[in-house]
């Protein structure tokens, strides 16, 4: 039990701390245990290391920040610890696969890398899950309002696992892939959000079943194509699933169980 009071605190501190200048010895200190036990835990957990993990945390609320607004690349980079705009480019791209610039442009979905909790699992292990998204009560009302009656379609990338353990990065690249695909098919006022680790869902508006299963194939008629990782073809594939919301009024968080029924079903 210790230990998950351990990561949840170091990534309390790291969440509290991202904009700031703060070495691992100091997460450590927050969590009153010493700097290889951290380390080991996170490891363990995440399957990356602590200063991994709060590069992709940066990195990702940076492009949160990038989309939102007009403010410069200078400014971005100093405010999320980078010393030039070169050096941010430089991080951003290795993660996002593009430039912040072309990112403004062409992107719209920021959630790469969300924000973990840690949750002890009966065999001793522990899940990494995004805590479930908040919203106050007329912003969940309206949303849930505009749903009704109309398709959600959930995606999973087939084999992710055998390309981590590749490597990390390829990792990265199949998820940031697999995320253009989606965005590629979806249409502007597409919602787009992502459910775990290699799942995502976009709450399409859409009522008519037709129209909802042409989108879901304009991303699955590209399953098979590869990514390219130093040098090595790794074929791309994504599951797909459709769920209607119901016309009754339905909670967020009643979205999750949901989802994850309709692709356990497109699994089989």
């Amino acid at each position: 039990m210790k230990n998950l009071y351990i990561l949840n605190d170091a990534l309390n501190f790291i969440e509290d701390h991202l904009k700031e200048d703060f070495a691992q010895a100091d997460i450590a200190a927050y969590c009153c245990c010493s700097l290889s036990s951290l380390q080991k835990l996170f490891s363990y957990a995440f399957h990356i290391g602590v200063s991994d993990y709060v590069t992709r945390r940066r990195l990702t609320c940076c492009a949160r920040e990038l989309v939102a607004g007009d403010r410069s690349i200078l400014d971005l980079a100093l405010d999320w610890g980078y010393q030039s705009p070169e050096a941010l480019t430089r991080a951003f791209a290795r993660m996002w696969g593009e430039t912040p610039a072309a990112f403004r442009k062409n992107r719209k979905f920021t959630g790469m890398f969300p924000r973990f909790e840690a949750i002890k699992q009966e065999n001793g292990g522990y899940l990494m899950q995004e805590p479930r998204r908040k919203y106050d009560i007329s912003e969940l009302y309206d949303l849930l309002s505009q749903a009704r009656g109309t398709y959600i379609l959930a995606f999973d990338i087939h084999g992710l696992m055998p390309i981590n353990e590749i490597s990390r990065k390829a990792g990265d690249m199949a998820i940031r892939e697999s995320i253009r695909r989606i965005e590629d098919a979806a249409e502007e006022n597409m919602v787009f959000f992502r459910v775990g680790g290699d799942e995502f869902a976009l709450m399409t508006g859409l009522s008519d079943e037709a129209a909802a299963d042409a989108l879901a194939r304009r991303v699955t008629d590209r399953n098979g194509e590869p990514i390219i990782w130093e040098g090595k073809e790794i074929p791309l594939s994504l599951y797909a699933a459709k769920m209607k919301i119901a016309d009754k009024t339905i909670r967020y968080s009643e979205l999750y169980p949901q989802i994850d029924r309709a692709l356990t079903e497109a699994k089989k």
